[in-house]
């Protein structure tokens, strides 16, 4: 069975860093585009940034030049790099795969983030 298990979050100053990890385990079929979506208390879910098998990214505009995403396909791991927080990056953030030719979606349970001083 296919898991995506987030870590890193905490709570950190405003300013600070934190540095997300999403690892997918199960896996038998090519992950194809992975994500990070958050969602905050009264909000809606928004896509973070998303990076596909080949490397091609994107952000939202409210992260770009703060956060950076990455993944190591050896590992099935994906990584978010947030510098720079601020109170409003408050959330919690969601890991997302898509796998398989179908395509089929997946997600983790979700990590807090809370920045704070």
């Amino acid at each position: 069975q296919v898991q995506l298990v987030e870590s890193g979050g905490g709570l950190v100053q405003p300013g600070g860093s934190l540095r997300l990890s999403c690892v997918a385990s199960g896996i038998r079929e090519r992950i194809g585009a992975m994500g990070w979506y958050r969602q905050a208390p009264g909000k809606q879910r928004e896509l973070v940034a998303r990076i596909t098998n080949t490397g091609g990214i994107n952000y939202a505009d409210s992260v770009k030049g703060r956060f950076t995403i990455s993944r190591d396909n050896a590992k099935n791991t994906m990584y978010l790099q947030m510098n720079t927080l601020n109170p409003e990056d408050t959330a919690v953030y969601y890991c997302n795969a898509v796998i398989g030719i179908f395509p089929r979606d997946y997600w983790g349970q979700g990590t807090q983030v809370t920045v704070s001083s």
